[in-house]
């Protein structure tokens, strides 16, 4: 028996309808699906989203955009954050990628080969990661002007905290870097941005990881569901350790069910404090996650079920990166290739 991971397709349409209303009607809401729509599966989840009323998507490498193309079709416009890199010349050409040009080589390199093509100027207003600033855009500013670019962005380094200093900072130097560019779109707000309110969302805000269920979108529908068969019920008596490094040792007569499922399939060895779930029953998960395997006490269940569930809507992905110290993105992105995946809604 196989774990299996269920991805509601419905809850993450209705999480960018919920998204696009907070945009303002002015305002249109594309949607990032990079690293394979966050680790959910792009070829799915594109289409679906497609159908939800999204015309322009998000990746960030050349491949991902070859891929996409071949899930939508030719009609969705298709943006690469990591603008034209060697050997992405193809995807420009034959498959519709939009550029989204993060420095002056890139400008003049597009210019040359690509002139007449739709792209998209990244400015960086003060993350220091990717994007052009005000000097360098300066010194490309009449190739920029020839280009005519569809896009203006950048990206809010700290939207996840609304009272940091830093998005106020931002929004202005994006104020004063795109004034003069010419663009039909301007772009400064992921999910985040788009909490912080409409000064920030200009005319496109590019939603990640809120469609898929996780913070800071609060208000977000859980996506996925993970369930993890049971391969054997065992009894364990006071004094015995149970896992790797006898890190766990029983204080009472137990049942400690072994599932099948371990840090190979992106459930971090970190995670401490977490448990899987019976129903709404939760079961502590006790000794250390290994490679494949994960040790529950099913002590206090009257009856074992075949599965217990590591990811639901009361343990959320972002419940569990809390408990493994990271953020509910690494916990998505992570999940392996060993599960079997079910997608509810638009394609039953």
């Amino acid at each position: 028996m196989q774990a299996k991971l269920t991805i509601n397709l419905d809850a993450i349409c209705d999480n960018w309808r919920a998204l696009d209303a907070l945009s303002g009607a002015n305002c249109e809401t594309a949607a990032v699906i990079k690293a394979d729509a966050y680790g959910l599966g792009a070829a799915t989840v594109g289409p679906a989203l497609a159908a939800a009323g999204v015309k322009r998507f998000f990746v960030a490498q050349a491949e991902e955009a070859v891929a996409l193309r071949a899930a939508l079709g030719p009609t969705p416009e298709i943006y690469n954050f990591s603008g034209l890199m060697a050997g992405d010349d193809e995807a420009v050409t034959k498959h519709g990628m939009i550029p989204v040009l993060n420095s002056a080589a890139q400008v003049t390199s597009f210019s040359k080969v690509h002139a007449g093509h739709p792209c998209g100027i990244q400015l960086d207003t003060g993350m220091n990661r990717l994007g052009m600033e005000a000097l360098e855009v300066a010194s490309v500013a009449l190739d920029i002007a020839a280009l005519k670019p569809d896009l203006i962005m950048s990206h809010l380094a700290c939207a996840d905290e609304p009272l940091h200093p830093m998005n106020a900072a931002q929004l202005a130097a994006f104020n004063a870097m795109s004034f003069a560019l010419p663009a039909s779109r301007k772009a400064l707000s992921a999910t985040g941005g788009i909490l912080l309110g409409a000064p920030y969302h200009f005319n496109l805000t590019r939603p990640g990881i809120g469609l898929y269920g996780g913070m800071p979108f609060k208000n977000a529908r859980p996506v996925v569901q993970l369930d993890l068969p049971v391969i054997q019920v065992r009894d364990v008596l006071p004094g015995e350790a149970v896992g790797y490094g006898a890190a766990w040792v029983a204080t009472r007569p137990s049942k400690i069910a072994t599932v099948s499922s371990g840090y190979a399939d992106g459930v971090l060895r970190a995670a401490n404090g977490i448990s899987l779930y019976a129903g709404h029953t939760p079961c502590p998960v006790v000794g250390r996650i290994s490679m494949d395997l994960i040790t529950v006490d099913v002590t206090d269940l009257k009856d074992v079920p075949p599965s217990l569930s590591l990811l639901n809507a009361t343990q959320t992905v972002d419940v569990l990166a809390q408990k493994a110290g990271t953020i509910g993105y690494e916990i998505l992105t992570s999940l392996g290739s060993r599960y079997h995946r079910v997608y509810k809604g638009k394609n039953e």
